[in-house]
């Protein structure tokens, strides 16, 4: 049929199903944020909520969740506590992603095991319970790790696999609970830095990045420290309306004697940092709508990297009791209050007992310049770290009471370097008196058959040793050297419990100089200072325990100077030097006791009676 129209002939012809299910795929995508997306398809089942999702249930993960949709911004940075809907931050963005900006998508979990998992409990049923979702999955064309959908594919790999995390370039990167992933190894870089070089091709990339914190030096709080911006959400207080925090320090609850914990816990309130009002539960739903979230750092005009804090105290589902709670039967057990710290308040544990800081080193420093022996020294030792290209070394003196001062340490690069130094004669402040190292401990964990030669050459003064790979009743032991083919077969190999030594060495660098306390001399460099306090002791889970270990602060830090240190000191207490301040107790002079008269035997009576019996 044709109609005219200003002297035109149009026809109109019948437009068929599959005609029109192609103009609707040519036709742009609404142009929707995170937040709208999820609030309009979203349908959540495997969780305590089911039903369609709603923005006003957790209202601060709106800004968090769109964040990603500004065409500025290249990284979101999420530092959260357990169960505020970061995973759902993630899942949001994905939907949104597969519906509206098909693109290559990776999402890295700490382990391939809990990748599995959330693909099966969290992605695959979202996928199912959305429609839109599912129209676009091509199911029969998907892997358990890699799933297809119109446009695009999604890798989902855990930070334990190398090889999957730097095999494809990819656009959107989602890491969940960095915090939990291994470190970097001698073959391969960190995880993190294996999958944000997938991205480099795309100028357009999103990466997002959430994880509950664990140490200062973890991935997630050193990202949020190095973002462009920094924010907190602000809710306004229902009494004065001012826009305040919530934090930890407004929580107040009773504290009368007979009280138990859980009493105490249940009269738990906010007091208003502002106005000194009241504030309950009650008025929290209220408090999360209308709240917003503030920059409170900047460090560029135009931020790329954009980082969100938050606390359990703004969690719809958690009550200001339960906080409180979980804080009263956690704070006099130091595993459960790391606990608490990281799960809870969203803050990194750092254990203040055995803390150790380069400027505490350099504050130990003396008036005594590098490769002077103090008076009061009674024997030096000596502490080698061998590494691949190089070889580190400390020179210590020691005193009574296990006073100690660093002679000098530095660098080698090959073994006569070493040899040469040892041998060298350090003079005593005041006489001039020459001293040598009398005792060396040298690692043989790395370059093991030349260590042991080269302790076998100088037995006179070095002596293999080694790390115990489990804690030990003692500080070290002595074992024997059992390579057939080696100089120093039957050589005694020192065994040492480096986490004992590590304690005593923190413990004594924060005395003030004087007896008993581990110094450094003048001019002590910052390099060595750095290495020597590259660990701190915390808490690690192992199995199903949770024990305290000395680890590296930063992953990529050097800790050579310690370890030498950790050789000195060991060698020293092979030396004795525990018990040196008794060798100057003068004991005073015994008394002579004169012979006691012992009585006569019977045969002597008898011969005494009878003296004239011959």
């Amino acid at each position: 049929m044709a109609r005219k129209s200003r002297g035109l002939r149009f026809r109109r012809y019948k437009v068929a199903a599959y005609q029109k299910q192609a103009l609707a795929a040519l036709q742009p995508p609404d142009d929707m944020t995170t937040s709208e997306w999820a609030e309009r398809f979203r349908i959540l089942s495997n969780n305590a909520n089911p039903g369609p999702w709603r923005n006003e249930k957790t209202p601060y993960l709106v800004g968090i969740m769109d964040e990603l949709c500004n065409y500025e911004t290249e990284e979101v940075i999420f530092v959260k506590p357990t169960q505020v809907g970061g995973t759902e931050t993630i899942l949001n963005s994905i939907g949104r992603i597969i519906q509206q900006d098909p693109a290559p998508t990776m999402v890295v979990y700490p382990s391939d095991t809990l990748g599995e998992s959330v693909k099966k409990n969290r992605i695959d049923p979202m996928i199912k319970a959305t429609s839109e979702l599912k129209r676009r999955y091509h199911e029969s064309d998907s892997s358990l790790s890699e799933l297809q959908f119109d446009g695009m594919y999604m890798v989902i790999v855990g930070s334990n696999s190398p090889s999957q995390l730097a095999s494809r370039p990819i656009r959107n990167l989602f890491l969940d609970e960095v915090d939990k992933y291994p470190g970097a190894s001698k073959k391969e870089s960190d995880p993190i830095s294996l999958a944000r070089e997938r991205t480099k091709t795309f100028r357009n990339k999103k990466i997002m990045m959430t994880s509950t914190p664990t140490l200062k030096t973890g991935h997630i709080w050193k990202a949020m420290e190095e973002a462009d911006e920094i924010r907190h959400y602000f809710v306004p207080c229902p009494h004065c309306g001012e826009f305040i925090e919530l934090k930890w320090a407004q929580i107040k609850f009773p504290n009368e004697e007979g009280m138990t914990y859980a009493d105490r816990a249940e009269f738990a309130v906010y007091v208003c940092q502002e106005c000194g009002a009241i504030i309950t539960d009650r008025h929290k739903p209220e408090m999360l709508r209308l709240g917003e979230w503030r920059t409170v750092s900047k460090q560029t005009q135009f931020p790329r990297k954009i980082a969100f804090w938050i606390n359990t105290l703004y969690s719809p589902f958690v009550r200001f009791s339960e906080v409180a709670r979980a804080f009263l039967t956690s704070k006099d057990d130091p595993d459960l209050f790391q606990n608490f710290t990281n799960s809870w308040l969203a803050e990194p544990w750092e254990d203040t007992k055995l803390k150790t800081n380069a400027d505490l080193v350099l504050e130990r420093q003396t008036s005594l310049p590098e490769f002077t022996v103090p008076k009061w020294a009674k024997i030096l030792t000596a502490g080698i770290d061998v590494q691949e290209t190089s070889v580190y070394y400390v020179i210590r003196a020691w005193g009574n009471y296990l006073t100690s001062q660093k002679i000098t340490s530095g660098q080698a690069f090959n073994f006569a370097e070493i040899e040469r130094i040892m041998n060298l004669q350090y003079a005593r402040e005041e006489t001039g008196e020459l001293l040598v190292v009398s005792l060396a401990l040298m690692d043989s964990g790395d370059n093991t058959d030349v260590v042991y030669d080269f302790c076998a050459d100088n037995a006179d003064w070095a002596m293999p040793s080694k790390g115990a790979s489990h804690p030990m009743d003692t500080h070290f032991r002595l074992s024997k050297v059992n390579k057939i083919d080696s100089k120093a077969y039957g050589m005694q190999l020192v065994i040492i419990d480096t986490g004992k030594y590590k304690d005593m060495i923190a413990g004594r660098m924060r005395k003030k100089n004087g007896t008993g306390s581990w110094m450094v001399h003048k001019g002590c460099d910052r390099e060595y200072a750095e290495q020597v306090t590259a660990e701190h002791k915390v808490n690690v889970k192992s199995g199903q325990r949770t024990v305290q270990q000395w680890v590296l602060k930063s992953t990529h830090a050097d800790n050579h100077y310690l370890d030498c240190e950790v050789y000195a000191m060991c060698a020293a207490d092979m030396l004795g030097a525990r018990t040196f301040h008794l060798q100057d107790v003068e004991l005073p002079p015994r008394a002579e006791t004169p012979p006691k008269e012992q009585a006569p035997t019977p045969e002597e009576n008898w011969i005494g009676q009878n003296e004239g019996w011959l």
